[in-house]
This record gives structure tokens, sequence and C-alpha cells, in this order.
């Protein structure tokens, strides 16, 4: 559920015309809605009601402060995969001990900053990185606390490219070699070992895969148990699904009710880490018509932003549904099969292919809806492009809260050699 809607012939975001804002700030921009972020944060929390629990957001869906900020304000907490997420986390106001540090390739720059934020758990994804922890914590006098993200082998029936849980992929440690690495993990003099930690993908639309996966992981909390280790937090992860067209993933009310049912007697605190779930439908990209064009065996319609802005339909051949900001109906309803295209010198530059919209023409406004998740944090400057703002509408009124990119952003990092041939003077 989302607060974009049809008034007036017009496409809203909750009290306030899209177009609107257009006017006033330009295209393309990235818009998200306040009343659906704060909804859906509410319904994961509700969702495991009086149940030990902590959502921790997973910034790399939508990285902005203020989405952050939102949720910190909401008693979340945050998932975080580099140094710079870390960062962005803190500055949002997130509590250190509120912050789950993943990722396969932690540096040390990286594992020192979150022992100084004082995070709550390293999701260690192999035995050289927690040797590292080790060694670093050792060097602060510190006790680095620390779970194992496991790979249980499971399909998560989803994309390739976003499944994370089985043999073939790059995460976590073999289930079948778990109970080893927790065993030196408790031995080591500066780790605690507090949790178990398992993700097995994104954009799951079936809750039998997260089933599957906890299984496995409750046999594995009940062997260390035996074996005097003790777990405290049990991170489920996240990859709950959302709709782009016409999936039916599970609500986060039927998503509690399959992971209670495996794992409400094991006495752990449940951590989750919902990202594209909580931002994905909560957020659209605006674009404006420049042209039409007819090929031979296309016909084609170019707009303002392209795969440097959302690189999901060109990278993962994903499908978001378009419509536009002014709506069509009764007998001026003519839809053409189009590819609406970028601006971007690549061939590979769509945002949709062979679908059917009504007669645009220039100037038109289009929203590419569902693209809160793994929009502006995935787009880029690849053709010396500026990144576009973000934008919050809140009731009636929108704030920018990250501005349009100008030139001299797009240059502020680089340094221009002085390639003319020195003079020496006698």
């Amino acid at each position: 559920m989302n607060s974009f809607h049809y008034q007036d012939g017009q496409l809203f975001c909750e009290q306030l015309p899209v177009a609107e804002i257009a006017r006033q700030e330009g295209t393309p921009f990235y818009l998200y809605s306040h009343e659906t972020l704060v909804r859906h944060y509410q319904a994961f929390d509700e969702a495991f009601g009086d149940f030990d629990h902590q959502i921790c957001y997973s910034v790399k869906a939508c990285s902005n402060l203020s989405v952050i900020s939102l949720f910190a304000s909401l008693g979340g907490g945050c998932d975080v995969v580099s140094g710079g997420e870390l960062f962005r986390a803190l500055r949002a106001g997130v509590e250190g001990g509120k912050i789950v540090f993943s990722g396969v390739g932690k540096t040390v720059a990286e594992i020192n900053a979150a022992l100084d934020a004082g995070i709550l758990m390293f999701n260690v994804e192999s035995s050289q990185e927690l040797d590292l922890i080790n060694e670093l914590a050792e060097k602060r006098s510190m006790v680095a606390p620390v779970s194992v993200r496991i790979n249980p082998d499971v399909d998560p029936q989803t994309h390739p490219y976003i499944s994370t849980g089985l043999s073939a992929n790059k995460f976590g440690i073999p289930i079948s070699e778990a109970v080893s690495l927790y065993q030196r993990a408790a031995n080591l003099p500066n780790i605690k070992v507090v949790g178990v930690d398992c993700h097995i993908g994104s954009q799951l639309t079936k809750v039998s895969p997260f089933r599957d996966a906890l299984d496995r992981v409750k046999s594995l909390i009940e062997e260390l148990r035996r074996l005097k280790i003790d777990i405290h937090y049990l991170d489920i992860g996240g990859g709950l699904g959302i709709t782009y067209d016409a999936e039916r993933p599970p609500l986060p009310a039927e998503y509690a009710q399959a992971v209670m049912g495996v794992v409400n007697d094991l006495g752990c605190g449940l951590i989750m880490e919902p990202g594209r779930a909580l931002v994905g439908n909560a957020g659209i990209l605006v674009s404006r018509v420049l042209y039409t064009k007819v090929g031979v065996t296309k016909n084609f319609v170019i707009v303002d932003a392209g795969m440097n802005d959302l690189v999901r339909p060109s990278l993962y051949n994903a499908y978001q549904k378009i419509v536009p900001v002014r709506e069509f109906t009764g007998k001026e309803i003519d839809q053409k099969t189009v590819d609406v295209v970028g601006p971007i010198c690549e061939s590979g530059d769509f945002l949709a292919q062979e679908r059917l919209l009504p007669p645009l023409i220039s100037g038109d406004l289009l929203a590419v809806m569902s693209s809160g998740a793994y929009g502006f944090t995935m787009s880029s400057n690849y053709n010396s492009r500026l990144r576009v703002p973000e934008i919050m509408v809140i009731g009636k009124q929108y704030q920018v809260i990250r501005r349009r990119e100008t030139f001299d952003d797009l240059v502020a990092g680089e340094i221009m050699v002085d390639w003319r041939p020195k003079v020496e003077r006698s």
C-alpha cells in the first residue's frame, strides 16, 4: 500500500500534486512519501508485537539521512555494509547499539570504526574476518560482539543476482562448517559470540524459503547451546518482496507468523533487516518526456531520466511500472507499445521495453513506480550526468532532502594536472 493516487486527473503523492513539485524543482527527481514510510515500518513493528525484536533498516536500499533518521525516530536501528553506511547511520542519530555490520569484505578501517561506535554486532562472513576482528579488538582492549552469517543452502526463488543463501553464493559460512567456526570464535579472547545471522536473498515472494532456512538455523542454535555456546540474537535478515507488477508477496503479518512459528520457543531476541519492503513502494522517479520517435521496428519515448538514475531495468531486466502523471481516461486512451528510454549513450539505457502506454507528447511527466529501493542509492554520474534530487512529501508540503547536484559537484573531487611544459629560467 502506498500514498500515490490519482485525484482530479493528476497523480498525487499524499495531498500534493506531483506536477506541482516538478514545476518548482524540475525533473528528474526521486519522490518519497513520509506517510508510506511510517506505515510500512509500523506494519513490521506491530506484526511482531511484544516479541523481543529490533528492526535494523537495511541502509543500502535507500541511504538518505532523512529516511534513516525517520526510521530511527520510530525506534529503528540499521543494517550497514560499509563504513560509509555506518557513518550515515550514526550521522542520522541511530544508536550504535542498534547497528549490525554485515558484508563479506569489511576493511580494517571499517572494523575499527564499528568497534569505536559500539555496534550491536558484526555479522561475520569468513574465518579470516573473525581473526581480524579479534586482532583489532585486542589492540583496543575491547571485546567484539559477533554473530556468524550462515549460508543454509536454501533456494530463495528470486533473481540470481539478489540470491544470497545458496552454496554457490559468496555470502556466509556453509551451515556444515558453522559449529567448528563458532567453537573457535568462543575461544578467542577478544570475541563474544552473541548471535546467529541468516539472510537468503532479496525480493522473496513466498514464506516457504524463510521457513526452510530458519528450520536449519534453529537446529544449529540448539546444537550450539548443547556445546555451551549461548545465542542471544537471531538475525533473520530481510528479503521480503514488494509488488512491482503482478507479484503477491506476503504481508508483514504473514511473514511474522511464519517466522514465529519456527523460532517462538528459541528464547532469542529477533533482529530483522527489511529494506526494500520499507522503502520500495514509498518512492517514485519522476521524469519528463523529451521526444517521441517512430522507429522501423519500435516506437520510443525518450525521457530525461536514464540508466544512471535508475539502473535496475538495465542491470536486472527488472520491471518497473510506469504511469503518466496526467491521468488518461475514456476515449483519450489509445495505447501504443513503446520503449521508454533515456539519454545515456548506451543501447541498454531503458526504463521499460515493449510497454503499453497512452499517447505521450513532449513535456508530459511520467512516474516510475516502486523506485524507492535501489533507485537513488545505485545511481551514478555516468555520462557526466548530475545526480537528481531526493524529495519527501509530508501531507500537503514537500521537503528537498538531497539537492540536485551542480556541475561544480561533478568535478569537486578531481585534480587537474597542469600538462604545460615547465620553462626553466636561466
